[in-house]
């Protein structure tokens, strides 16, 4: 394929890509979204339906397949991320860079493998943002956290009901936080009973120290207790957890950038000598046998990277 059709169809399907990324929320999507939200997840069990009777005549692969419910577990991470945009959207975006990474690296390298490395790595990378975006929300709720636990003991200590004390949330705490809790509250006006929309942000927001103050939620709507004295104690310990948290990371800095520098060394090495004598690595981009270890080698990396970043990553 010309060099030139070829960037022109890779720049034309980015900028489709584009518009389909920045594409504007229909109106009356919130309380659609919050009505899909509310809906209960698929079930577990046999499956009566005509899709559930073909899913019991194709083959076990297919059927492993069929349960891992891949769409709704991309929705949710979408949720999780704060990106309320159709999972259609993303797929469609994905299929784009995919497309165009296949053509740009037929164009430029005629070679197929590496075309299919270049376009699985382009589809891959909403994936990886909605990953990156996922991570550093939740952070920041974790974070927010302690002080929510604060303001929902004085609330309640003031005879405040638990929903207006989420009412005070909102109006006092920037998202993500204000966000999943407005949520919330909408979802008990339209006539889910608290704790269940409790559980359901739980799903959007599954963070362990959120799910200590909805069992307290729960247990107190049970049982009845003061839940004051049990979300001022919860507020401690989210405290030292996060306390715990951050001398894991200091204790383990060391280690994970050197899975950082160990991973990218051979890249920047190697973009070096490419720019500063070409000779060098002349025969690893145009040689059949250098194409080949330049392969080995860059999947060889990427296996050490992702095991040093799982030896470091401390469960407790």
């Amino acid at each position: 394929m010309d060099q030139k059709v070829a960037l022109l169809l890779v720049g034309m399907m980015a900028v489709v890509a584009l518009l389909v990324a920045r594409r504007r929320r229909r109106p009356g999507m919130t309380r659609a979204l919050l009505l899909r939200m509310m809906r209960p997840e698929p079930p577990k069990g046999v499956d009566i339906t005509r899709a559930g009777r073909r899913q019991q005549k194709s083959s076990e692969l297919f059927r492993a397949f069929y349960r891992l419910n891949l769409l709704h577990q991309l929705e949710v991470n979408m949720w999780q991320a704060g990106i309320y945009a159709p999972v259609a959207d993303v797929l469609l975006i994905m299929v784009l860079l995919c497309g165009a990474g296949v053509i740009g690296g037929d164009a430029i390298w005629n070679d197929l493998p590496l075309s299919l490395a270049l376009g699985a790595g382009l589809a891959s990378l909403p994936i990886v943002y909605i990953r990156i975006r996922r991570q550093r929300r939740l952070k920041e709720f974790a974070n927010q956290l302690p002080y929510v636990l604060d303001l929902i003991k004085s609330s309640l200590e003031a005879g405040h009901t638990l929903l207006r004390a989420f009412q005070v949330i909102v109006a006092e705490f920037s998202d993500p936080v204000a966000g999943e809790f407005r949520s919330v509250i909408e979802q008990s006006r339209l006539g889910l009973p608290l704790p269940r929309a409790l559980e359901q942000m739980l799903d959007r927001v599954p963070i362990d120290d959120l799910r200590l103050l909805i069992v307290a939620v729960q247990v107190q709507s049970e049982v009845g207790s003061s839940l004051a004295h049990i979300v001022g104690r919860l507020s401690e310990i989210v405290r030292t957890r996060q306390r715990l948290h951050q001398q894991i990371r200091a204790l383990t800095a060391q280690s994970r950038m050197s899975g950082l520098v160990v991973g990218l060394l051979p890249v920047v090495l190697l973009a070096a000598f490419s720019v500063i004598q070409p000779a060098y690595t002349h025969a690893l981009f145009y040689d059949p046998q250098g194409l080949l270890l330049l392969k080995i080698a860059g999947t060889l990396d990427l296996i050490a990277f992702f095991m040093i970043r799982k030896l470091v990553n401390v469960a407790y």
